[in-house]
Order: structure tokens, then C-alpha cells, then sequence
């Protein structure tokens, strides 16, 4: 069942309570005169985005990057309370993160899962999706604890992640067992990974799956600021992660942007979006564009969905589809990959673009 988790700071709970309250009465008060946001989403969903829109908007006006991290955790919802995915960090010596390892599960795949939270986050509520994450498909999943922006630009973020990936090649795990994800930032980290994991010589992934990846670090599509009235995310973050990401560097836009780079002979890229989230043109630029230069890549859209709708898990009949085929994805990978890919797109909604 779904639980509310409070902590931290009682000024911040009590801010974050009542966003949640407000929040809730406008949207109930909207419904009731028959204007509800988007005509498809239910109560709840237009509730949860509208506050964590307002939580990230709090967040990034308060003085630090720990205060703003702490409000951001004050109040989360957990959709699912008890998840059957036992929690063990990694030891001495070893990448910092932890493994998220479901009970029974027989899978001969390992996930190497890169959080979200536009490079600056990594809250409790991303924790607890690495948890239905393992469950929901059935693997063990490692998380690495990647440095964090603004304290930590690029290449931190990157240079963690193939640690990561190499700790899991040192203690046996064949590349061709290995599926590399991540979600909107880390939906970006998994996909430069490929990148450098050719030029390092390493073996790359059996597949790697983007959950709403953030695609260009610039300005890209309409969407970008046009939907902003729909998401919980921003199109005015987007930039100041990007400017957080680059520090002082001296790096460019094209240079850390997916959409500038060419994956032909990488590992399988297996996209999932949302039709109202602020990145679906961005995203649809880069699967076309790689489509066109050769690469392997499918993107699957549903129409009336936002950033990250998977983590309403099993509350959500879009979020189990869409679980649904990250499942089909990594069997088809399990098999090596072959052709015929995996099955047709559940449902109608769904706008996609099939492997090159």
C-alpha cells in the first residue's frame, strides 16, 4: 500500500504538508467544476505532480544545496511500503552505493541503475524507486552514489559511473549479462556511458534502457518550456542543471548532449517517455537522428503521461505497461538479442519508433 514518509527538519515537514494540502484542494476544487488539468490523468496523479512541481521550485530557492536536499526529502510517498527487495550497501573499498536485490528472483541479469534527480538530487524518493526497479523486473540492481552537482560538474559524474561499471566486470558479470539504466539525468549518465565505455575498450551492455533521459543539456523542442504546465519538472531546470553540470569546464552543450553524439555500434538503447513531460521532443530528436545515422535504438511514447511516470508502479496502468515492456526488452536481451524484437507496443497510446 502506498505510505507517506515525514522527516527532517519540522519546518520543512510543516512547509511541505502544506503544499500537499493546498495542492490537493485546488486540484479537487478544479475537478469539481469539471477543469481538471489533463482530462485523462486521475485526482491523485494531478495532485502528486503538481506538488513535487512545487517541491523542486521550493528546493532550488532555499540558500544551500543540503537544505534544499533535506526539503526535497521532507515528505515522499512510498507507492508501495514493502517492497520484498532486501537493501545492502556496498562494501570497503568497493564503488559507493548500494545493491537492490529482490527476494527469489532467478534472473541471470544484472542492472546497473543511475538515478535521476537533474544531476543535484538523489533523494529518498529515487531510493525507493531503485526498490520497485528490482522488484518490478525482477534483477538485482546496483546504485552507484554518483558525486552530485553543483559541488561536483562533469566528468565526476561519469568517471563514477564507469568505476561502477568496472567494479561489476571485476567480480564476474559478463557484459552480455549486463543492462545499464537510468532515469532523466541518469537516463543522460547511461547513455554517455556507452559512449565511454567504447573509448575506454570495455565491453559494452547487452542493452540500456532511458527512462524520460535527458537528451540535450541546451534548448531543444517546443516542448521544453511548453509543457511546463503539465510537468513536475521544469523547463528553467533543465538549464540550471546543465550550467551546474558544466561548472567551469569549459565544456560545451554538444559536447555533454546525447543528441550530439553517435551511438552506431553501441549496445541497444530502449527508450520510454511521456507525450506531456517537458523532455519528449528532445528525446524524439535523439531517436530519430540516431535511428537515421544507423544505431539501434526503439522509443516507446505514452501520449498522456509526464516525466517519470513509472514510479506510480503498480497504481499506475501506463507504469505497469510500461514495466511490462522494460521486461520484454531485457528478455530479448537475455536471448542475445536476436531478431524478432520484443513484442508490439501495448496499447494504442503508445507512439514509437522501432530498433534500426
Amino acid at each position: 500500500m502506498p505510505k507517506t514518509i515525514l522527516q527532517g527538519r519540522a519546518s520543512h515537514q510543516l512547509r511541505s504538508m502544506a503544499s500537499l494540502l493546498s495542492t490537493s484542494l485546488g486540484v479537487l476544487a478544479r475537478r469539481a467544476i469539471g477543469k481538471p488539468l489533463v482530462p485523462e490523468w486521475s485526482s491523485s496523479f494531478e495532485i502528486a505532480t503538481l506538488f513535487y512541481r512545487h517541491q523542486f521550485g521550493h528546493a532550488l530557492k532555499l540558500p544551500t544545496m543540503a537544505e534544499s536536499r533535506a526539503y526535497f526529502d521532507s515528505l515522499y510517498t512510498m507507492v508501495d511500503a514493502n517492497v520484498p527487495v532486501d537493501v545492502k550497501p556496498s562494501a570497503a573499498g568497493e564503488p559507493h552505493g548500494d545493491w537492490f536485490i529482490p527476494r527469489g528472483h532467478k534472473s541471470p541479469m544484472t542492472m546497473l541503475y543511475l538515478h535521476g534527480g537533474g544531476y543535484a538530487f538523489y533523494g529518498a524518493v529515487s531510493r525507493h524507486f531503485a526498490a520497485m526497479l528490482a522488484h518490478q523486473l525482477q534483477m538485482p540492481l546496483f546504485a552507484p552514489d554518483y558525486r552530485l552537482t553543483p559541488e561536483h560538474p562533469q566528468p565526476a559524474q561519469i568517471d563514477d559511473a564507469v568505476a561502477a561499471y568496472r567494479h561489476l566486470l571485476a567480480i564476474g558479470i559478463d557484459p552480455h549479462r549486463l543492462v545499464v539504466s537510468g532515469d532523466s539525468a541518469g537516463g543522460h549518465l547511461a547513455l554517455m556511458l556507452l559512449l565511454r565505455l567504447r573509448r575506454e575498450g570495455l565491453g559494452q551492455p547487452a542493452l540500456t534502457l532511458a527512462l524520460s533521459p535527458w537528451t540535450d543539456i541546451g534548448r531543444r523542442g517546443r516542448s521544453q518550456f511548453g509543457h511546463d504546465r503539465y510537468d513536475m519538472v521544469q523547463g528553467y531546470q533543465t538549464l540550471l542543471y546543465g550550467r551546474w553540470l558544466k561548472g567551469e569546464t569549459g565544456a560545451t552543450d554538444a559536447q555533454l548532449s546525447p543528441v550530439h553524439q553517435d551511438f552506431r555500434g553501441l549496445a541497444p538503447i530502449y527508450i520510454q517517455a511521456g507525450g506531456k513531460e517537458i523532455l519528449v521532443d528532445m528525446i524524439r530528436d535523439f531517436a530519430f537522428s540516431q535511428v537515421a545515422r544507423g544505431s539501434r535504438v526503439r522509443l516507446d511514447v505514452w501520449e498522456h503521461m509526464t516525466h517519470e511516470f513509472h514510479a506510480y508502479g503498480d497504481t499506475l496502468l501506463q507504469s505497469l505497461q510500461a514495466f511490462e515492456s522494460l521486461r520484454a526488452a531485457i528478455a530479448w536481451a537475455n536471448r542475445g538479442g536476436k531478431a524478432p524484437y520484443w513484442p508490439a507496443r501495448p496499447q494504442t497510446e503508445v507512439d514509437g519508433l522501432d530498433l534500426a
